[in-house]
């Protein structure tokens, strides 16, 4: 069976299980809480509006606002997407969260402390090109960076994978980071973060396999938007 096949046999398979998955202690995974009110036209957010139950951080410095259905180019920053933006809409429901390494600090990242669920095999996250190229995205738990591959792919979005089942049960710092990154405007959007008990990435030999499938499938879907 070939790469293409066996990351299309995985994503259909992942995305029919996906919505029952339990979640652990962390919440607002799809950001579908957040509660823009009176800052509906505004262009920041507090974070605790914007995102709750997450902490963000422009390199190593904490932020208290971020920005609300705006981008920012060539700075680093994190945008509450929604449904009302004239920009980029969500990847699915009202929000998403749009992550800019600019040049302005070493990364946008998002972080939330809880309890990976007994049982968890997969991460998984839906990610969407908003219009550049995309650059380095790290996944962490707690400080370790994991590795992550392309599995399949949804109407607007890219779904990705990471093996997390050292983790599982255990209560951990989980984080997403896209870095600075000279030579491209590093914007990645991400929705629906889900703890997955089907073993995407059962070993190094389909973790390769799938990293090579993604690498073939970003190449032609630039090829094919003229990039």
């Amino acid at each position: 069976m070939n790469a293409s096949k066996i990351i299309s046999y995985i994503s259909s398979s992942l995305l029919t299980v996906v919505s029952s998955q339990a979640q652990g202690t962390f919440q607002n995974l799809d950001f579908e809480l957040a509660n823009p009110g009176s800052a509906s036209y505004s262009l920041n957010m507090l974070v605790t509006s914007a995102l709750p139950f997450w902490s963000v951080y422009y390199g190593s410095v904490q932020q208290t606002q971020i920005l609300y259905n705006e981008i920012a180019v060539g700075s680093t920053s994190v945008s509450l997407l929604s449904t009302s933006s004239v920009t980029y809409l969500p990847i699915d429901g009202t929000y998403s969260v749009l992550l800019q390494g600019g040049l302005t600090a070493s990364a946008a990242s998002i972080s939330q402390t809880g309890l990976i669920p007994a049982g968890t095999q997969s991460l998984l996250f839906e990610a969407a090109d908003v219009g550049f190229h995309a650059g380095s995205l790290e996944v962490l738990v707690g400080t370790q960076i994991i590795p992550f591959a392309a599995v399949g792919t949804g109407p607007n979005y890219t779904l990705y994978a990471a093996n997390i089942s050292a983790w599982a049960g255990q209560t951990e710092q989980l984080t997403f980071s896209a870095l600075e990154d000279l030579s491209v405007l590093n914007n990645w959007e991400i929705d629906d973060i889900t703890f997955s008990t089907t073993a995407v990435l059962p070993g190094p030999g389909a973790l390769a396999l799938m990293l090579m499938g993604g690498l073939g499938f970003g190449m032609r879907r630039w090829r094919a938007e003229g990039f």
